[in-house]
């Protein structure tokens, strides 16, 4: 048995903030997590870029500096991850997955496994940062299980030459058939809505994949979606309940990542009937679990109007510190010449 003031679960940016904020004020804690610190970034396609700014993507009040001053590649940022984690010293156990979580307010178990066997801690308070992609959204159709359909994009080479069907049509999607087409494939998207969304879709993107759409360049089929996923086609179902059959040697499903809410369910956390956003106090993010915090996108929930993203999530940090030490927090966001109120109603506008 381990006791510390606070145990956080989730080792991605906002866990590793909090875990900042919590030592500067002298609170004792331990951060959990399941994998490698920064994992969902780590599961990213290879050389992706962030589509917000350097600026609002540091933490823990740890500039991040770059030689081209552009948006970060993941590769870049993980790097980042790991230089503030060393710099400030932040005590981390990766690959221990918290699988349980029980208690209140002053008396918290958390009981984890890892390689070898695993480990209960004790605290008073826990605070759970454990993002909103733990796992991808299954269609549920026949044949999403073949080989040659995959629901993470890697790279493109492996499609060079080969007749890709991208499903999906927002941000994950058009990068990767934009991606892809530049690698040489073959790229047809199928939406199962009329158009490409700009406003769910990156400027940049939605500009070249109407181009390319346009130019005959790349497939796109509106208002479809896969019924039945052959080994060399796809069946696919019209707004019109009409069905099709589209040749592919590879399909892509970017249909989207749910969040793990296993340890909210486990602590008697409240989620909504309707998008499992966990119940919590805006000004504080404790739960309606007393003692127990939501921080970062886990606050989402499967929420996917309004998402929170790391550029909106420093003032969770923010709030935790104050409600747990009564003090307030430097190791929150970016450096103070770079720091700037931001809301999601700035990104939608933009």
């Amino acid at each position: 048995m381990i006791e510390t003031e606070v145990v956080i679960v989730g080792g991605g940016p906002i866990g590793i903030e909090v875990a900042a904020a919590l030592q500067e004020l002298g609170v004792s804690y331990v951060l959990i997590e399941a994998r490698q610190i920064g994992q969902t970034i780590l599961d990213w396609p290879r050389d992706t870029k962030f589509l917000s700014s350097p600026e609002r993507d540091a933490i823990a009040g740890v500039p991040i500096q770059t030689r081209h001053q552009d948006m970060l590649s993941g590769e870049e940022y993980l790097a980042y991850l790991r230089t503030v984690v060393d710099t400030l010293g932040l005590s981390v156990a990766t690959y221990e997955r918290a699988v349980d979580v029980r208690g209140s307010l002053g008396a918290f178990e958390v009981r984890t496994e890892r390689p070898g066997g695993g480990e209960t801690y004790r605290s008073e308070r826990v605070v759970l940062a454990t993002g909103d992609m733990s796992e991808p959204k299954l269609l549920g159709v026949p044949g999403e299980e073949l080989p040659h359909v995959s629901h993470r994009f890697v790279e493109p080479h492996r499609y060079f030459r080969r007749r890709l069907l991208v499903v999906g049509g927002r941000n994950s999607a058009v990068e990767a058939a934009l991606r892809c087409f530049r690698a040489g494939a073959d790229v047809t998207i199928s939406y199962r809505r009329r158009e490409l969304d700009r406003k769910r879709v990156y400027s940049r993107y939605h500009l070249e994949i109407g181009i390319l759409i346009e130019k005959g360049k790349v497939g796109f089929l509106p208002e479809t979606e896969p019924v039945e996923i052959g080994r060399s086609e796809v069946v696919l179902r019209g707004a019109d309940g009409t069905t099709s059959r589209r040749a592919a040697d590879f399909v892509l499903l970017c249909t989207g990542f749910s969040a793990d809410l296993s340890l909210f369910r486990a602590a008697g956390v409240s989620l909504s009937s309707e998008d499992l956003e966990p119940s919590f106090d805006a000004l504080t993010m404790e739960t309606d679990v007393p003692g127990l915090y939501v921080a970062g996108t886990a606050a989402n929930g499967n929420r996917r109007s309004e998402r929170l993203f790391i550029a909106t999530c420093h003032v969770h940090v923010e709030r935790i510190a104050r409600s747990i030490a009564g003090r307030e927090t430097t190791r929150a966001g970016n450096a103070p010449r770079f720091r700037y109120a931001i809301a999601s109603e700035d990104i939608d506008t933009h």
